[in-house]
């Protein structure tokens, strides 16, 4: 199949008419050689694992993931569907066909990010998007990270991105630098063939790198998933504050932008139900355990972990692999 794949393609499936507009839809949404093995994200004390969407259309949300991302429907039944790569599970929808959909000034996802195992495999992805028209809401160059933004059909956010290599990451008194920048499109799509897909499933080495919260209030939410659930500061901006495990950019970003005072989230509504945060050290796990019961909040015992609900009522399950 021959892609018409132009710049101007692609600011059109972005709804932009330059790429300085692309950046700006990115930040509203947001904010390599080739390798193998774990990127940097999956090798630190805790990463995220896994995430589970409340969706009202099943059919059509497990189809996205998987035609759009690539990602393998491992399981699939009328009350939910597992979809992961490379054998391992990432993403669970639930049913909920009665359900209403979260508006986007509630607490609760901004975006779920998807982190290809290399720059390349992004490179190929988008060539993918293009060639089935998949709509998107944004290109950023974050110099941390290259990213690519949309909504899957229920209006959950999806990041799309690839990590420059962590040597490349600039660090001051603890916090990395990040922008919002033009992404180049055209340096990036170099790396592949735009005129034929091969991009016929995900990498086995995707993951999801991060997660993106709304919440109420930023000094509240950074006393939760930092005081007691043990994440490290990286960066503060303009509403948003970023976490991570050993010195990632981020595994965890949150913001006020839309959501400035929202209250308790309505488990009836779709959208995020629960993230997992996993580690392999016990005594990390226990601490965090140990930190969460002090503080009051509202903790349930896993079989491997605990899961904690957060001030706004979004479940983050700690668990031990």
């Amino acid at each position: 199949m021959t892609i018409d794949l132009t710049r101007r393609t692609l600011l059109q499936l972005a709804g932009a008419t330059s790429l300085a507009a692309a950046a700006a839809g990115a930040a509203r949404a947001e904010s390599n050689a080739e390798s193998s093995g774990p990127t940097y994200a999956s090798r630190t004390p805790m990463r995220v694992g896994m995430v589970t969407l409340r969706v009202k259309q099943i059919d059509v949300v497990t189809d996205y993931y998987r035609d759009v991302l690539g990602l393998t429907v491992m399981e699939r039944s009328t009350a939910s569907a597992q979809l992961g790569a490379g054998g391992v599970k990432l993403l669970v929808l639930e049913a909920r066909p009665e359900a209403v959909i979260e508006p986007r000034n509630a607490a609760g996802l901004y975006h779920t990010a998807f982190l290809m195992p290399t720059r390349k495999d992004l490179a190929r992805w988008l060539v993918h998007a293009a060639s089935h028209r998949v709509p998107l809401s944004g290109f950023a160059d974050h110099l941390v990270s290259e990213s690519v933004y949309l909504d899957d059909p229920e209006g959950n956010g999806i990041e799309v991105y690839a990590d420059r290599d962590p040597s490349q990451w600039q660090w001051s008194e603890g916090s990395v630098k990040m922008a919002t920048d033009e992404l180049n499109i055209p340096d990036l799509l170099s790396l592949t063939n735009t005129r034929v897909s091969d991009y016929a499933k995900a990498p086995d080495g995707l993951r999801v790198g991060h997660m993106h919260l709304r919440v109420g209030d930023l000094a509240q939410a950074e006393n939760f998933y930092h005081g007691t659930v043990g994440l490290d500061p990286t960066r503060r901006r303009n509403g948003a504050a970023f976490l991570s495990s050993g010195r990632y950019h981020h595994h965890l970003g949150m913001n006020v932008w839309q959501s400035q005072g929202a209250g308790a989230r309505d488990d009836s509504m779709t959208g995020l139900a629960w993230f997992s945060l996993v580690t392999e050290k016990p005594d990390l796990l226990a601490a965090q355990e140990a930190r969460l019961r002090k503080a009051g909040a509202k903790v349930e015992a896993l079989t491997n972990g605990v899961e904690a609900v957060d001030p706004w009522g979004t479940r983050v399950r700690l668990i031990k692999v």
